[in-house]
Order: C-alpha cells, then sequence, then structure tokens
C-alpha cells in the first residue's frame, strides 16, 4: 500500500466509514477511483417455496492506497455521500484476483 493525497480516502482524508459493512468482487475499475463491487445473495420466496439467486451492483470509493483490480474479493464501508452514484469506499482488500 502506497500514501496517498485523496480527500475522499477513509485513511488519509476526511471521509469516515459508518454503519454497515459488506464483502464482494470488484467486477470493473473503468472509472476514476471507481470500483463496481457485485454481492451473490440467495433470498428465500415463501409463496413457491423456493430459494432464488440475486446480484446486487454497489459503486464505491476506490483510493489509490488499496487500488483494488478486476477479480479482487473486497470489504466495502458505508459513508456519506461522495457523489452522484458512490456512498461506499473500499477499505482492503481480502483476496486475490483468481479467475474462476
Amino acid at each position: 500500500m502506497t500514501e496517498c493525497d485523496d480527500k475522499k480516502c477513509f485513511k488519509h482524508g476526511k471521509i469516515r466509514v459508518r454503519g454497515e459493512t459488506l464483502t464482494g468482487r470488484v467486477v470493473s475499475t473503468k472509472g476514476k477511483h471507481t470500483a463496481v463491487i457485485e454481492r451473490d445473495m440467495t433470498n428465500y420466496l415463501s409463496k413457491y417455496e423456493r430459494w432464488a439467486k440475486e446480484k446486487s451492483k454497489i459503486s464505491a470509493h476506490n483510493p489509490p492506497c488499496i487500488d483494488a483490480n478486476i477479480g479482487d474479493l473486497v470489504r466495502i464501508g458505508a459513508t456519506r455521500k461522495i457523489s452522484k452514484t458512490k456512498a461506499w469506499t473500499v477499505m482492503e482488500v481480502i483476496g486475490g484476483g483468481e479467475e474462476e
């Protein structure tokens, strides 16, 4: 990890992580300082007595000191609104980028 001068970094800037933390896999890093995290979930539908698979995509701030890449398993934390679509920040990379 390298030192960064990002004002929106939760370690070196003024953004604070509060509330919920989630884990997911990075599927895109095309935006500047942005990572799209995909979470796989299962939901029970009592009407049909079946389990349904669901996916959720969350845009999160990707600070230069963490620099998560596609395929990485990451932990994200809730913050205040950083931009129009981002209210989460990448806190740490848990696993490497192994592709299935």
